[in-house]
Parts: C-alpha cells; structure tokens; sequence
C-alpha cells in the first residue's frame, strides 16, 4: 500500500490578519459553514482553530499536488466528530482530483500551541 503525507503549519497571527483584513469575504472563502460554526468561542470564530484548519487544508494539498488546476479552499473541509476527532470531507474539484490520482482513505490529526497550528494528512494510493 502506497502512501501520500503532507503536514503544515501556520501562524495564528496570519489568520487573525486575514479575518481583520478581509473579514467575512476571508472566512466564506477559506471555510465552510460547518466549520465556521465547529469554530465558534464566544467572542466570535477562534483563530487557533481555524488556523488548524487551515494548516489542514494545506497539508491537503500537498498530498493531492494539484499541477494546474486551482482547488477552493472551501472544498477541502475538516469535521468534528462530537466525540472530539476529526476527518476530512472533500468536494468538488479536491475530490475529484483525489478520485483521479487513486487517493483514498484520508486521515488528518490537527494540534495547536501558543501561536501556532499544524496539521498532518495521510492518504492511500494505488
């Protein structure tokens, strides 16, 4: 079994600029509603987790390794189990990038300290 792995990791900082920058046009962009809403504190979305997400979906695309074609950002989407873990969901172009390159059964694990987020995902291959 043949294996892909991509891991990042971003800057808490550069998504709380994003949101002051371009608010909800940066949110709807990047994140899907689900996620914005698995984000929620209560003074607003949390910038340590959507900043896991992001560094997610990044990792994504580095195990997708789309040449030309452009993928959303929202079309990689990380869920919350209530139970605590989280998978991805793909969509659109992001799927059907995976299907074509014979990537299944994605695994992603997301951690967070101080300022910074990260993110790893493992896919399969044939």
């Amino acid at each position: 079994m043949a294996m892909r792995v991509g891991i990042d990791l971003v800057s808490v900082d550069s998504v709380q600029k994003a949101i002051q920058l371009h608010a909800e046009r940066y949110l709807e962009r990047v994140y899907t509603k689900d996620e914005l809403h698995d984000c929620q504190a209560p003074q607003g979305v949390d910038p340590l987790r959507l900043a896991a997400r992001f560094a997610a979906k990044e990792a994504t695309l580095k195990v997708l390794r789309p040449a030309d074609e452009a993928v959303p950002w929202n079309a990689i989407e990380v869920l919350r189990d209530p139970a605590g873990w989280v998978e991805l969901k793909l969509s659109g172009s992001a799927a059907s990038l995976a299907a074509a390159s014979g990537l299944s059964d994605f695994s992603v694990s997301l951690t967070h300290e101080d300022r910074f987020a990260s993110a790893v995902v493992i896919a399969t291959y044939s």
